[in-house]
């Protein structure tokens, strides 16, 4: 390691300049210390030595108030010719402007510019090497301040200070004598690790070396001659070191062994200090399904009132504090959290708990997508809102004078520096949960989330243990939101619990064990929501709860769990503090909006609208008189509304009626609680009204049996919104109104379930969209200034029920028509695409869909979007265009031809063009855009193709999807590829068999049918070979023959596959496959016969199986258009047979006789299996 060499003259550093004169307006004072010390010397004598005393002395004592007027560059050329005039060999003066250095930096919150810090690193460094070592914590203070977010510019001191014998780790090891200087070290480690954005980072060799400082100071235990803040200190600046390193260095966990064994030192910090328990961790916690038990029998804590409810609650006001400056790279004292702290739980028997902590892990879940969170940034000077603020890594201040000597005070400032640990440990547990797949971190759930509610086992010592018996506010707040983040797209992991029926088994299944753990997650989180008493760690427990509930598989667990968050939620939505009440809403938003519909929830929504509502005890807030909420808005369309009601429960839904009354009612009308309301504003906060109407949305979407009792209402309701001044209550509007629209058209679909007399009635459908159309609904559609409220706007619109449509006056009709239309012009691609798929589902309506005009105005605005710039707005043209092509279908189906007739051929083949090129688009586009090539050349009349210019485009129209169905795409592509190939064999009127094109897109179908990974997309090309009617449409009998093979092999193939999930569609592939091979026989000629009694001969034992489950259970649900019916699928077998028995074969031919035998032998089993 090269040695740093200072020189105490003008030699060692910068050149020197003459100092710049401070600004005036700092005072005599000032000045005339900048003039004595750039008049010092480097002096051995006793009177030199003395005035550098003296001026350092009254720089240090100096009032640097805050915006005092000394620039930053002007501190930095202050401190080096501070430097420059105190030799290294006099300790007492290095220490002091050691002292000064750190006393500026942190006071004026200054970064040291490049140039200057070159030198003074130097200094410091070399410092360090040659002063005794009573001088090195000052010096070290010194340091860390000088590379607090000087990292990137400290790369040519890094191997002095992190090499293999670089001082910080050699300082900062287990073996240094000094504590002090051991804990300045690590700080000085830590302010090196702190990222700047855009800086360069940290190389990997010494973030790793950091990294391992780091851990083993986190796993070493506390020297005898350490006392016990100091050690609090050492630990807090290591965990804020890792958080630096995961947070900007972006630091990856990759091998098991690291990532244990940071969790390990992680769970053991989080409870530092924490009365009653002390934990015993291995030194790696493995992601494992098997317990690792300990040897020795758990240690059982005696009842006490701390196991089940919230220790004494401080009742004494919080002081006022005014706030602190933040010293740079350093940590603060703690504020008193007087406001919801609460004193230590009593321990009885036993004293404090030890506990060993096991590996108890769960495996790991599949992978499930990472959303984004909110947690701390990097320490320092950076401020974030969240319970992990940056305060919690600022270094004790002069303040700690402050605390009494008294056992009292002592005591409480013990208790606020391991609190600080357990939130730095927590802040950190956050940082990793960010750096590292969620499949991996499910690997340790159950270390940090217990499944049993017994205390004094290793497994119950969990997140929750922090958030129900942690004295400290603040504290529990971090642990909520640890675990919010652990819950935090957790769904796919938590699929598996399973609890609806009693295990009784010998062993316990992991699905199981999961329920137990979502079961002790709800049992504690409402033990603490009844007892917290801290409004900011209130509003954490019912987000963590909204997390939970919006996770946790409701239909595989057993009823109660959703009740009981219910009831006990529902006194919070009249809280004091208005985010409770948003995070209130919140959570019943994630209830009605979870699994939907639940009967659970179906139930609860019916109870009476009391239910609950006024009960209070003194852990919850207190309640106004329960018809707080009952004032309804009324209008004219209410009482109209009124008479055709559809039927339903009389007795009025309580969650409806607060949040139309949430979103309504004038805040003096709302309990006089005004808490949080803006000055001047009419209703409650904006954030409560916006999450009312998501609440309802969610209502409307899940469970709209409930909401349709109120349509009207809430029409008024969305009316009130959209015609405010607010663009968010606007969008939340038009978001309630397209999920009522969503509600009304899929009780009238025809696969709905819904008794017609339990729909609300078409007449009433129509005076809702009247109430819509004659209010602020298109003044939005044309408000251009808000892009996104206009196309919110056209998703509501496009919501309308047909049948509804087709009642409305025509001026509206035309209104919607016009808007659409223009809309879809939009220089703005948001409003460009909701427009875009508007008028995809308006093309459908069966009122519009025979207009020739608006079906080709449609098609012409579709082309033009389906050629935009944005991939956002061709998807949803393509899928238009696929709609608007379905169109054409279902008109060839009508008696009367007038609409063939009369739509443009000319547009026919614009639009065959577009679709060719849209089908070599990202796989968005593809998808639909094949699906329209099929319908189009389904739909295309003899007239057309008789003409010369639809020959080419026919035949580029028929490669572009052979192509599609060959290419490595999405499934969805390739499936309808398929599809609108088996489209293409429908019309009659193309030369299929005879054109060049046969064999290129029999080949396609029976390389997928043999071949594609995907099964679905299997079926689908089986599908497609057996729609020909003709045996000519097949080609030659080399053609046939091949395509019979392909299928022979396809049912040979029809259950090897490597992936799980193909599986549940192999009976359906087999059925299908069957079907086909019979609808060949049924076409076959005389030439086809040898081929087939071949195959039969080679594999007739295989196939004979499947035809005969093909005709005892055939395809259920499937969509392929199989028959279901018994009757049909013999029936189809039996025309098979009468037709190869109709063959004219040969003389002497035992071919034909072979087929029909096999056909009448399967036939013979098949019912004599069936009785």
């Amino acid at each position: 390691m090269a040695t740093v060499q200072v020189a105490c003259s003008v030699l060692g550093g910068p050149p020197r300049e003459a100092p710049r004169e401070p600004p005036r307006e700092q005072g005599a004072g000032f000045r005339r210390l900048w003039a004595r010390l750039c008049a010092l010397r480097p002096d051995d004598s006793s009177a030199s030595r003395t005035e550098i005393h003296l001026v350092l002395d009254q720089l240090i004592s100096e009032n640097y108030r805050e915006g005092c007027g000394l620039a930053p560059e002007d501190v930095s050329t202050l401190l080096v010719q501070a430097c420059r005039v105190v030799p290294l060999n006099q300790n007492h003066l290095v220490s002091k402007v050691s002292q000064l250095i750190h006393h500026l930096l942190n006071t004026l919150q200054v970064i040291v510019d490049e140039r200057n810090l070159d030198f003074l690193l130097a200094y410091t460094i070399s410092a360090i090497q040659q002063c005794s070592p009573w001088t090195h914590v000052k010096i070290l203070q010194a340091l860390a301040a000088l590379v607090y977010c000087n990292g990137s510019k400290c790369q040519k001191y890094l191997p002095d200070l992190l090499g293999k014998s670089g001082l910080l780790v050699k300082l900062s090891d287990s073996a240094q004598s000094d504590p002090e200087v051991r804990r300045a070290a690590v700080h000085c480690m830590a302010n090196l690790c702190l990222s700047v954005p855009g800086q360069p980072y940290l190389e990997e060799p010494y973030q790793n070396i950091c990294f391992q400082a780091f851990l083993t100071t986190l796993q070493s235990p506390k020297s005898s001659d350490m006392d016990d803040i100091t050690f609090c200190m050492l630990l807090q600046n290591a965990l804020k070191g890792i958080q630096s390193l995961l947070n900007g260095g972006k630091m990856k966990l990759t091998q098991t062994e690291e990532l244990g064994a940071l969790l390990a030192v992680l769970k053991k910090s989080m409870f530092h200090g924490l009365p009653g328990i002390n934990i015993e961790m291995p030194t790696v916690l493995y992601p494992t399904p098997l317990p690792q038990y300990d040897g020795r029998p758990p240690v059982k804590l005696q009842p006490s009132e701390s196991s089940t409810s919230r220790p004494t609650v401080n009742k004494k006001k919080k002081s006022k504090i005014k706030p602190k400056k933040i010293q740079q790279g350093e940590e603060e004292e703690e504020e008193e959290e007087s406001s919801g702290e609460r004193e230590a739980a009593p321990v009885t028997g036993l004293g404090r708990m030890n506990l060993h902590e096991g590996n108890t892990q769960s495996p790991s879940s599949l992978g499930v997508q990472n959303l984004p969170l909110d947690g701390s940034g990097a320490a320092g000077k950076d401020r974030v809102s969240s319970p992990f603020s940056s305060s919690s890594w600022k270094r004790v201040s002069s303040s700690e004078s402050d605390y009494s000597d008294a056992e009292g005070g002592m005591q409480s400032k013990m208790r606020s520096y391991q609190a600080k640990v357990r939130q730095g440990a927590l802040a950190c547990f956050l940082s990793t949960i960010k750096s590292i797949e969620k499949k991996v971190l499910y690997g340790y759930w159950a270390a940090f989330v217990s499944d049993a509610p017994e205390l004094g086992s290793p497994q119950s010592v969990s997140l929750m243990t922090l958030t129900l018996r942690d004295p400290s506010p603040k504290t529990r707040a971090c642990a909520l939101q640890v675990l919010s983040a652990i819950l935090e797209g957790s769904k796919q992991f938590l699929s598996v619990a399973e609890d609806t029926s009693d295990h009784k088994r010998a062993f316990i299944p992991f699905s199981v064990m999961i329920a137990s753990s979502i079961r002790e997650l709800h049992r504690c989180l409402l033990l603490a929501l009844v007892a917290e008493s801290s409004s900011q760690t209130l509003t954490q427990i019912i987000k963590c709860l909204a997390n939970l509930v919006s996770n946790s598989p409701y239909n595989r667990l057993k009823l109660s769990l959703l009740t009981k968050v219910w009831n006990q939620i529902k006194p919070y939505v009249r809280h004091k503090d208005v985010n409770v009440r948003v995070s209130s809403l919140t959570l019943l938003g994630a209830i009605v909006s979870t699994h939907a519909p639940l009967p659970e929830v179906q139930l609860l929504l019916q109870q009476p609208c009391s239910s609950g509502l006024s009960n209070s005890n003194s852990a919850t807030p207190h309640l106004s008189p329960s018809d707080w909420w009952k004032k309804a808005p009324s209008g004219p369309f209410l009482e109209e509304a009124s008479i055709s009601s559809p039927k339903g429960s009389s007795e009025p839904c309580w969650l409806i009626r607060l949040c139309i009354s949430t979103v309504v009612l004038p805040k003096e009308d709302y309990s006089g609680i005004d808490a949080g309301c803006a000055a001047g504003s009419t209703y409650v906060p904006s954030p409560m009204r916006l999450e009312a109407l998501q609440v309802l949305a969610h209502l409307a979407r899940g469970y709209f049996s409930v909401a349709q009792i109120y349509l009207m209402e809430l029409g008024e309701v969305i009316c009130k919104c959209m015609g405010e001044a607010d663009p968010s209550i606007q969008l939340h509007g038009t978001k309630l109104l397209e999920e009522l629209g969503t509600g009304l058209t899929q009780q009238y679909k025809p696969d709905s379930t819904l008794a017609p007399d339990q729909r609300v009635p078409v007449t009433l459908v129509v005076l809702f969209w009247t109430m819509m159309l004659n209010g602020p609904l298109p003044r939005a559609l044309q408000n251009s200034e808000h892009p996104t409220l206009q196309a919110s706007a056209c998703d509501a619109l496009s919501s309308i029920l047909p049948e509804a449509f087709s009642n409305l006056p025509s001026d509206w009709q035309i209104l919607c028509i016009t808007v659409l239309l223009g809309l879809n012009a939009s220089k703005n691609r948001l409003v460009k695409a909701a427009a875009s798929r508007a008028l995809g589902v308006y093309v459908l309506f069966p009122c519009l869909r025979q207009d020739v005009i608006f079906v080709a105005d449609t098609a012409n605005a579709i082309l033009m979007s389906l050629q935009d710039k944005s991939l956002n707005v061709r998807a949803k043209a393509a899928w238009s265009l696929g709609n608007l092509t379905d169109t054409l279908i279902v008109n060839m189906k009508t008696p009367d031809p007038s609409f063939q007739e009369e739509f443009s051929g000319l547009l026919l083949l614009k639009m065959l063009r577009s679709a060719i090129e849209a089908s070599k688009d990202k796989d968005k586009v593809k998808s639909n855009a094949v699906r329209a090539l099929g319908n189009l050349l389904h739909f295309l009349q003899p007239s057309h193709i008789e003409k010369p210019q639809f020959a080419e485009i026919i035949e580029e129209s028929i490669q572009a999807l052979i192509s599609t169905v060959l290419i490595e795409a999405a499934m969805k592509v390739r499936w309808n590829a398929c599809y609108a190939m088996g489209n293409v064999f429908k019309n009659p009127a193309l030369p299929l068999g005879t054109a060049q094109w046969t064999s290129q897109a029999y080949h396609a179908l029976t390389t997928v049918v043999t071949s594609c990974k995907n099964f679905k997309v299997r079926i689908r090309s089986a599908t497609a070979l057996s729609i020909p009617g003709k045996r000519e449409h097949y080609g030659s009998v080399d053609q046939y023959a091949q395509i019979w093979n392909a299928l022979v092999t396809a049912l040979q193939k029809s259950e090897d596959t490597t992936d799980f999930l193909e599986f549940k569609y192999c009976a359906s592939l087999r059925t299908q496959i069957c079907q086909a091979l019979i609808h060949l026989l049924s076409l076959a000629s005389a030439s086809d016969l040898p081929c087939i009694k071949e195959t039969l001969e080679l594999h007739g034992d295989m196939i004979q199986p499947y035809i005969l489950q093909f005709l005892k259970s055939g395809a259920e649900g499937d969509d392929t258009g199989t028959p279901h019916s018994p009757q049909e699928r013999d029936q189809m077998v039996r025309m098979a047979q009468e037709h190869i028995s109709s063959v004219q074969a040969l003389a002497g031919d035992t071919t034909k006789r072979a087929i029909v035998g096999f056909l009448e032998d399967t036939l013979t089993v098949y019912f004599d299996s069936s009785g």
